[in-house]
């Protein structure tokens, strides 16, 4: 696996990028046996849902014990365990913002010692639950993380000095924190405490995993993906493929992962529900509805505040904000107009990380905010599903959707009937 050391961006850091020490060389065993961890179940008591990468092992439980059974082929080198962390670090999806997902991996002659994650925002960091499986065994291993160890205080001390007081020998690091507050500083003071550290490890991937977070720290706004769904001669629908909205459908998946979604009132008016991800122990996103409806609430479909899920109206000044709106869970938000702009600056102040756009609309309410959003670049991700069906009648939208030169790195995969494209703007 090759690494390099991270450039790191202008604003961020004053001082030159850090000359990482060379790789420390690992001695792993031609067949390495890999120990039983549990720190799953000391990380966190809640259901949350894991999703296996493809490159990843499978990992069968036994009793009470868990053990990670291995592929001959697989190489265990420091990408191996890198992409362990990612996989591990995705067992606390839609829990950690706006803190980022981190896995850790502690190896000790070619066995995992110890596993971690960080399971939600104020809890103790993945290397703090990692060090805690391992005990007296991370004296002189080696230590993965998908994400540099903080070197501050925040609501946890910082990670730098667990590693350190844990006396590891090596750490091998996916990817530098764009946070400022931490931004090479991890590294620093894990050099000057004579361990070895090497940085950009699977990069793209750890990236991938966090890109919400990046985002936000780079730029001071949530991370944006537009979503809709269309036939497949090209018109908008108002609906999504079969199965989508079920456990394990790609639309259940999606609503797990980000912190808000935004709807249109009249996309919900024929709905008996506000959608809601069904998968185990989500955590359901905030439900933003822009209505400019004289009295939004009659066109919000029935609304379960025993639900994890919170709801904010957002409407202009034009719209009349009636008593009954002041319901439990609804927070009413009036603007002088409604603007993309404003809507995240909003979610920026809740600190939320990830929006979804639904372009769920019957009556193109969502029109003028999505050619705002197009025209001055403020999406980040396209998610389309194609319905296998034809006709449509919301080709006033489609106007402002030639994507054709905005997007890259276009992949597919198919959910239930319907093939779901994915794209970065």
């Amino acid at each position: 696996m090759y690494a390099q050391t991270l450039p790191f961006p202008k604003h961020i850091v004053q001082n030159p990028p850090l000359k990482h020490q060379p790789r420390q060389k690992v001695a792993f065993s031609p067949k390495p046996e890999l120990g039983f961890f549990n720190s799953a179940k000391r990380v966190s008591q809640s259901s949350v849902n894991t999703r296996t990468s493809r490159n990843m092992s499978v990992i069968r439980c036994s009793g009470s014990q868990e053990k990670q059974e291995l592929k001959q082929e697989d190489k265990y080198d420091d990408g191996y365990y890198i992409r362990r962390c990612v996989e591990i670090a995705r067992k606390a999806i839609g829990h950690t913002s706006p803190n980022p997902m981190v896995g850790c991996v502690i190896v000790k002659d070619g066995k995992i010692v110890g596993e971690g994650f960080h399971p939600k925002a104020g809890q103790p960091h993945a290397e703090v639950f990692a060090l805690r499986d391992a005990g007296d065994l991370a004296e002189n291993a080696t230590a993965y993380v998908s994400l540099e160890p903080c070197n501050h205080y925040g609501r946890t001390p910082p990670c730098t000095e667990a590693l350190i007081k844990a006396k590891v020998k090596n750490v091998i690091i996916g990817m530098v924190d764009p946070n400022p507050i931490v931004a090479s500083t991890g590294v620093e003071k894990l050099q000057n405490a004579g361990i070895g550290v090497t940085v950009g490890v699977e990069e793209e991937l750890c990236r991938r995993l966090i890109e919400a977070y990046i985002h936000r720290m780079m730029t001071g706004r949530p991370f944006v993906t537009l979503r809709y769904s269309m036939s497949v001669d090209g018109h908008i629908l108002n609906k999504l493929g079969e199965d989508a909205m079920e456990c394990g459908g790609y639309y259940s998946k999606l609503l797990q992962e980000y912190d808000a979604i935004i709807f249109s009132s009249t996309s919900l008016a024929d709905k008996s529900s506000v959608p809601m991800s069904k998968e185990p122990g989500a955590n359901q996103p905030l439900t933003i509805v822009l209505s400019k409806h004289p009295n939004p609430i009659t066109q919000i479909p029935a609304f379960n505040n025993d639900t994890t899920s919170k709801l904010t109206i957002i409407s202009d000044k034009g719209t009349s904000l009636e008593p009954q709106t002041g319901r439990q869970g609804i927070e009413m938000l009036s603007l002088e107009r409604i603007s993309l702009l404003e809507i995240l600056e909003y979610c920026n102040r809740q600190r939320l990380c990830s929006v979804l756009l639904d372009l769920m609309d019957n009556n193109g309410d969502l029109e003028d905010i999505l050619k705002e959003g197009l025209e001055q670049n403020m999406f980040q991700k396209v998610v389309v599903e194609v319905l296998p069906d034809l006709g449509g009648d919301q080709e006033r939208v489609l106007k402002y959707m030639n994507l054709k030169e905005k997007v890259k790195r276009l992949t597919s995969y198919v959910s239930g009937k319907s093939v779901v494209l994915e794209g970065y703007f």
